[in-house]
């Protein structure tokens, strides 16, 4: 297998939790440095002030050639100055070699390298503490259709990138950040190939899964499209799209550094790694389900045609994607950004149910390879999110594991590793913004209820667990005692950042429910198919929600949400039975990039959407929640009831109350304002 020397920054910088005490910003490079930090006070006419400072970097190296550094920037005395631009430098020093970010192009202005804006000498932040603007959304695919909306953010950022009062100061990312599941086929040589240099070798991972040893798992597990029976027999996933479902630690990590930088597809292309279809087929790179038996050459044929043509349209959709990663770089180089799992970050369905996660974990395959997941989602999303979140401890076990992968013992730290991944319960975090902003991890903590529910298909009965409560008691306590620590007051504003929306829409969660669901009764399996985990369709979960933000009683609360693959805005105004009300605004943005409303499917539920639309536009929808927690449309409540609310869907700027194009939320929040907008590319 190819082996070279990887470009000394794989990704970054990326500027991550940013308050006036300190700031993050994280860096993964190839080789060991010691890092510093400089930052500068930009004043209105672009003069620079250097901001004395301490840098304190973590390191955790995961492999021969990836380190990957979390530098810590005080102040060395006071804070640091709010609602000014700030400029800052990485220092790069090891032995007698010292470089810094100017010395990579990252700092020449026009290159296309550079991360800088306009006539600014350094990527730049924000640490504002009054009228704040957020970007938000999930779910972006390497592969998928239509353009990349971090690229419109990117544009947003330049146009406006002296002009505070219209830059955003903060991006949250709420989930699918990448799609470990769905990985496109020309991608998967290059992700093996480049993991491989990361960490040094290969993971044995026949010493988990034995079967790996046999024909024809031996040589599949290595090709495209060889993975789907693997991960569905020896991981117990439910993915329909894990035919190059990533496994490896190297694999992930791989896929995070080329959905975020240009760097290693530059080298890719300088080594050949991205193969034509029939260099693949020529090179036996490509599983075929079948063989090239007499009895099986027409199967094959029409096989090899249907993967020929998937090939082909993601290596198209790959090109843009690479063009791309400039202005994406650049974005995240110059904007706080928070990340929250959701599960296509680790697999499709990941918890969705207690079968899902009881199979999954007693399978030794399965369970490592959510813990990868688990690995790298921290390494590269969820460390510079909270980082006190993670105490010695932690470290200890996640560098001890990674030293065991580089050398090739991955077994004598396996059981401590797995362990602490499948049971850490502290992903929820809350960021310093203005207001603060309480992300739920509504994936690890969730509670799986085992009474049984009654489900209806014609005269078909049969009984149920429910869906799960997405956030259990205990993660419910974790959330507000993170909430009560960073000093959130009640009655001030508050945002929620919730992956699934609270308030979803209505006709397509309806639907679902009432129609699709009850067809569990004949055996159809579809819980995995589709995912049912909306949180209304667990009335005493969506109750509890209520019920624990009206205690924290906020000013103001505003839940940011993904997941969906629509965008739309709901307004919600929630009654409890002895009077108190709660005001919601709901907003959510999705996809960034992986629009799913296509085909003749996709075109006749755009039209239902539109239709539906047009009749719930600017009018109110009336519920109320029962004793036995079930959630009932009416427009008179019965005298007895846990809470009733009032919805009313917002329409955006088009007219319309939802949006199915790749969009990226743009909230603006002021003392008297909040307003709400997409940006897309049109």
């Amino acid at each position: 297998m190819n082996s070279f020397q990887l470009p000394t920054i794989l990704c970054g910088p990326i500027v991550r939790r940013v308050e006036p005490e300190k700031a993050y910003i994280w860096i993964a490079l190839c080789n060991p440095y010691h890092i510093e930090a400089s930052l500068y006070k930009i004043n209105s006419n672009l003069s620079y002030q250097l901001i004395p400072t301490k840098t304190d970097t973590k390191t955790i190296q995961m492999g021969n050639q990836l380190y990957v550094y979390l530098a810590e920037i005080r102040p060395s005395e006071g804070t640091l100055p709010t609602n000014i631009l700030i400029g800052y430098n990485l220092h790069f020093r090891r032995d007698s070699e010292y470089l810094d970010l100017s010395s990579f192009n990252l700092l020449t202005p026009n290159s296309p390298q550079s991360i800088v804006y306009g006539q600014l000498k350094y990527p730049t932040f924000i640490i504002k503490n009054t009228d704040t603007q957020i970007l938000y959304g999930s779910c972006r695919k390497l592969h998928s259709e239509g353009e990349d909306t971090l690229v419109q953010a990117d544009s947003l950022i330049e146009k406006q990138c002296i002009n505070l009062d219209n830059r955003p100061d903060s991006l949250f990312l709420l989930g699918d950040q990448i799609y470990a599941d769905d990985i496109a086929d020309p991608l998967l040589p290059v992700i093996s190939i480049i993991g491989k240099n990361l960490i040094g070798q290969k993971e044995n991972l026949h010493q988990l899964e034995h079967r790996l040893n046999q024909a024809p798992f031996q040589t599949s597990l290595l090709q495209i499209n060889g993975r789907q029976y693997i991960m569905e027999n020896f991981c117990q996933f439910t993915s329909t799209h894990s035919h190059n479902h990533l496994i490896e630690f190297g694999e992930y990590a791989a896929h995070y550094l080329l959905s975020w930088s240009p760097d290693l597809w530059d080298l890719a292309h300088e080594h050949n790694l991205f193969k034509s279809f029939d260099e693949a087929v020529t090179n036996n790179e490509i599983y075929f389900v079948f063989t090239t038996e007499e009895h099986q050459i027409k199967e094959q044929l029409f096989e090899k045609r249907k993967i020929k043509k998937r090939y082909l349209e993601q290596q198209e959709a790959l090109t843009s994607t690479q063009q791309n990663l400039y202005k994406i770089r650049r974005l995240f180089a110059n904007i706080s950004t928070y990340m929250l799992f959701d599960d296509h970050d680790i697999t499709d369905d990941w918890n969705l149910s207690f079968d899902w996660k009881n199979n999954v974990f007693n399978a030794p395959l399965g369970r490592h390879v959510v813990a990868n997941g688990l690995s790298a989602y921290w390494a590269f999303q969820g460390w510079g999110n909270q980082p006190d979140s993670f105490d010695s401890s932690f470290l200890k076990i996640m560098r001890k594991y990674f030293h065991s992968l580089t050398n090739g013992e991955v077994t004598h730290y396996l059981e401590k590793w797995v362990n602490l991944l499948w049971n850490f319960n502290r992903w929820h975090f809350v960021t310093s913004t203005s207001p603060k902003s309480l992300f739920l991890d509504t994936r690890t903590q969730r509670e799986y209820e085992f009474h049984p529910q009654p489900v209806k298909w014609i005269k078909h009965i049969k009984e149920h667990p429910p869906s799960p409560k997405l956030i259990s008691e205990h993660g419910w306590q974790i959330a507000s005692q993170l909430l009560i620590e960073s000093g959130w007051r009640r009655n001030s504003p508050l945002i929620i950042a919730s992956p699934t929306p609270v308030y979803g829409l209505g006709l397509i969660e309806s639907f679902l429910n009432d129609y699709i669901y009850p067809l569990r009764v004949v055996g159809v399996e579809i819980q995995n198919k589709i995912d049912f985990e909306a949180w209304k369709y667990n009335g005493r979960g969506f109750t509890e929600f209520l019920q624990l933000v009206a205690t924290w009683n906020p000013s103001q609360c505003i839940i940011l949400s993904g997941d969906v693959h629509y965008a739309s805005a709901v307004k919600s105004e929630v009654t409890f039975l002895d009077g108190q009300v709660l005001d919601i605004h709901q907003y959510t943005s999705s996809p960034i990039k992986n629009m799913s409303f296509s085909g003749v499917g996709g075109l006749l539920m755009k039209l239902i959407m539109k239709w539906n639309s047009l009749s719930r536009k600017n009018k109110g929808i009336k519920r109320y929640c029962d004793s036995s927690y079930h959630i009932v449309k009416t427009t008179i409540p019965p005298a007895s009831y846990i809470w009733t609310d009032n919805l009313k869907y917002c329409s955006f700027e088009e007219g319309s109350i939802i949006e199915t194009n790749n969009n990226l939320g743009l909230l603006s929040i002021t003392s008297n304002l909040i307003n709400n907008k997409l940006l897309e590319n049109k």
